[in-house]
């Protein structure tokens, strides 16, 4: 990837990523998570892909909104995890150095100074789902489901959902999203207010058209200020809990149930 001299933003093709798609089409910038080979499962060089696109867009004062979505059937799945267990998995050193990048992929995302639209094309599991709430607002093909397992990979989903999904649909359904691990249908999901609309496929676009189209038209300044404003609860529960989460499941990853939990599902894949 290229190292910017000065905050100035770059023509993607000059950007080098290889795990996701970058376009920039003002007053639109899109994001496309691009390992579909993998359901878009996060390795390390999409973090840290992902978090570069969302510098060059904030940079970019042509762009006045950003989607955010993913390449196949799949939104994002979150972590990939046969890279965690060939790279991470007894090694707290290194998995802190993985969730160091998550975590900046977020910041990048949520302080990006523009209004951001999840695009959720399909699946959103784990940090995927985290993804989609780290956007602004979120419309979701109405035969996907969003669903969170950590708690059966040994992994708490501390990188966003144990944070924001008590604010977005409250308590007691958060306890039951991370505490069952079912699948939420995209109609439940916008029920909850977990994702604002769901919509046929064949609609998904236009939704996200008139989204954009209508942020584009806000003042962008303004429009940054309320967007901070509105930041306050997540960032509040954030800035609160993410580092010690980071510390947490560093160590967590050396114990015996994280490794027997995530050697069982690649087994079974």
């Amino acid at each position: 990837m290229a190292e910017p001299t000065h905050p100035r933003p770059l023509p993607p093709e000059e950007l080098g990523f290889e795990t996701i798609v970058y376009e920039k089409a003002p007053p639109r910038a899109t994001i496309r998570l691009n390992r579909p080979e993998v359901l878009n499962a996060f390795d390390f060089r999409m973090l840290r892909e992902l978090a570069r696109a969302c510098e060059d867009a904030s940079w970019d004062d042509e762009i006045r909104a950003v989607v955010v979505t993913g390449t196949g059937r799949a939104f994002c799945v979150g972590a990939d995890l046969k890279s965690w267990a060939a790279d991470y998995l007894g090694e707290p050193r290194e998995y802190w150095k993985w969730f160091g990048a998550f975590k900046d992929m977020h910041d990048r995302l949520r302080e990006i100074g523009k209004p951001t639209i999840a695009r959720v094309n399909g699946i959103a599991v784990g940090g995927g789902n985290e993804l989609q709430m780290a956007c602004d607002l979120a419309v979701m093909v109405e035969d996907a489901f969003i669903r969170h397992v950590g708690l059966e990979h040994g992994s708490v989903p501390a990188g966003g959902a144990t944070q924001w999904l008590p604010i977005l649909v409250g308590d007691r359904r958060a306890r039951e999203i991370i505490l069952l691990c079912d699948e939420i249908p995209a109609a439940q999901a916008a029920e909850w207010g977990l994702v604002n609309r769901a919509v046929p496929a064949a609609e998904l676009d236009a939704v996200v058209d008139e989204w954009a189209d209508k942020l584009a038209r806000k003042l962008p300044q303004t429009t940054r200020y309320a967007k901070q404003h509105l930041n306050f609860w997540r960032d509040l529960a954030w800035h609160q809990t993410i580092n010690h989460a980071r510390d947490w499941l560093a160590l967590s990853m050396a114990t015996d149930e994280p490794k027997a939990a995530i050697e069982r599902f690649l087994e079974r894949k």
